[in-house]
């Protein structure tokens, strides 16, 4: 008996040895399609963050392209701008020379029409208080000849300041 107890015995030793020989070569088919997915799973990560860099240095390419079309425009602009201020600028002192004109014009005008009367109220219609020459050439507006000055404003004048 002691045999057969000793052969039962052996041949579910030899059952248990083959479970677990069938159990280990389960866990590594196992481990290894785990191991087969990871590498998968891995690449494709990879391949997701590589197409998200791609499309990042494409949008940098871009934004770099349109930021210098932006700096250019502003370039243009502010030149655009510094030359309307030049023009601006040359226009006010035409203006402001043509005031002054305009002033010892009318300053002329009404010494004249105080003194003499020539050119206003006085005598309008009256041949005898208007004179055609003047006696003195200082009271003829049109013989003075700094009156007749032309304007001398110009660009290069402003040019300095900007």
């Amino acid at each position: 008996m002691a045999s057969s107890s000793g052969t039962s015995s052996g041949s579910s030793l030899l059952q248990n040895s083959g479970s677990e020989e069938e159990l280990q070569a389960l866990m590594d088919q196992r481990k290894r399609k785990r191991m087969i997915s990871n590498r998968e799973s891995a690449r494709r990560s990879r391949m997701r963050k590589q197409k998200h860099l791609d499309d990042l240095v494409a949008q940098v390419a871009e934004l770099r392209k349109e930021n210098h079309q932006i700096i250019q425009n502003v370039s243009i602009t502010t030149q655009h701008y510094r030359n309307i201020e030049t023009e601006n600028s040359i226009l006010r002192a035409q203006a402001s020379e043509l005031s002054h004109r305009l002033q010892a014009l009318n300053d002329i005008i009404n010494f004249l029409n105080a003194n003499t009367g020539v050119f206003g109220a006085a005598g309008v219609g009256d041949s005898s208080t208007f004179s055609p020459e003047p006696i003195d050439s200082f009271l003829n507006p049109l013989s003075l000849s700094y009156l007749n000055q032309p304007i001398m404003a110009t660009a290069d004048i402003f040019s300095q300041y900007y």
